[in-house]
């Protein structure tokens, strides 16, 4: 079990404590890092509670050893791929991490619905109208907002969860979080709402703050052909990119198998490759995909028909590039800031493997003294502007 304490502060301002535990036992794994946690909090009051776990614990009793100590301070998490906290990687399957927010700074509301595979706009619209009505009415001490969303990483589209979420916030708040993982097993992942343990499942917290509140997020990865258009697409499979087979255009430029293979027997960091959606500002969304029979690529986030697209890569050294400018921009607009909640993707840690160390240290030099606190995911979401918001292959950063 690991604590960070953070500076103290008055309780007008933000507090924050984070811990994790690797304890066996999933009542005292939860239990153990909600103390640390909140013993970090130097008696200012609890107002939020965020756990992120590997999923070899029994849940509902990990829950259980948290609010044993946190009470009925409101709370929300995910299952994971791995997390980062007090500095420090916890590989996938390793444990629990819970960071508890205190003070007077800003207002929660925290919801949560169910049924993300058949009406995921529904479950975006029903979680958020009830996250803004738990913080309160928007008043002069609080009058900006934005919305930390986590989902079941394999229960559906997330791109239509936000877009459920921004029907009922509004274009101008914006909107940051990760999609739950497993510890890479794949099967079956969940979001925490309380006492709650919920698949096929959306959990939100609604932040009313005094000041604006910004969400940043970089990928580093760069095209390696030139623009086509899907063609066809139905859901989650993208059939035809021009015309033509999808994985057949993406093959011609994704340098994999055997080239990749013998570079990483010869201690190279072979190059991965994604696709990259166009944004009308030029830049990329990345989609990670994957072949499926009779020449179709899979993806974890759907891509419309007609979307302008190009094949994407990126090696260690472009993903480590990413993580100072995005951290340092997170934290930039406050004068201290106390937490720095990270939402980055497997994808990334599967391009750095070792060197992912020197990506959470580098999270943490920029951070400025903020807790950060985060979890490797299977997707993210992160929208300010533009068109998009949900992400793959991509660090998202907001400060508190």
């Amino acid at each position: 079990m690991n604590a960070e304490r953070v500076d103290d502060m008055q309780v007008t301002q933000t507090s924050s404590g984070a811990a994790a535990s690797t304890a066996e036992d999933a009542f005292a794994a939860g239990a153990g890092a909600a103390r640390a946690a909140t013993e970090s909090l130097d008696g200012a009051a609890a107002r939020l509670v965020l756990v992120y776990s590997s999923v070899r614990y029994d849940l509902s009793q990990l829950l259980a050893g948290v609010r044993s100590i946190t009470g009925d301070v409101p709370l929300l998490g995910a299952t994971t791929a791995g997390h980062v906290v007090a500095g420090h990687y916890t590989a996938p399957g390793r444990g629990v991490a819970v960071m508890v927010l205190g003070g007077e700074r800003y207002r929660f509301g925290v919801a949560s619905a169910v049924g993300m595979a058949e009406a995921p706009e529904r479950v975006g619209e029903q979680l958020t109208t009830a996250a803004r009505a738990g913080a309160g009415p928007v008043d002069t001490t609080h009058q900006h907002s934005a919305v930390l969303l986590l989902t079941d990483g394999l229960a559906g589209d997330g791109q239509r969860v936000l877009k459920g979420v921004h029907r009922v916030a509004g274009a101008a708040v914006p909107v940051v979080g990760g999609a739950a993982g497993d510890d890479r097993r794949m099967s079956a992942t969940a979001v925490f709402h309380d006492d709650q343990v919920l698949s096929d499942a959306a959990v939100g917290v609604w932040i009313s703050s005094p000041d604006p509140l910004l969400v940043t997020c970089a990928h580093g990865w760069l095209p390696v052909s030139a623009p086509e258009v899907i063609t066809r697409a139905e859901g989650l499979v993208i059939h035809e990119i021009g015309g033509r087979p999808a994985a057949e255009v993406y093959g011609e430029h994704a340098v994999l198998g055997q080239v990749g293979a013998r570079l990483a027997e010869e201690g190279e960091s072979p190059a991965s490759y994604a696709l990259g959606v166009i944004e009308p500002d030029g830049s990329h969304a990345v989609r990670g995909v994957y072949p499926l029979p009779g020449g179709a690529l899979g993806t974890f986030t759907s891509v419309e028909e007609f979307s302008a697209v190009q094949v994407v890569t990126a090696d260690t050294e472009a993903v480590l590039a990413t993580v100072e400018p995005v951290v340092a921009a997170a934290v930039a607009g406050l004068d201290r800031p106390r937490a720095l909640l990270a939402f980055d993707c497997i994808g990334r840690a599967d391009i750095l493997g070792e060197a992912v160390h020197e990506e959470v240290a580098a999270m943490t030099a920029a951070a400025r003294g903020a807790e950060v606190f985060g979890f490797y995911s299977y997707g993210e979401f992160a929208r300010s502007a533009g068109v998009g918001g949900t992400h793959n292959a991509t660090l998202c950063a907001l400060a508190l």
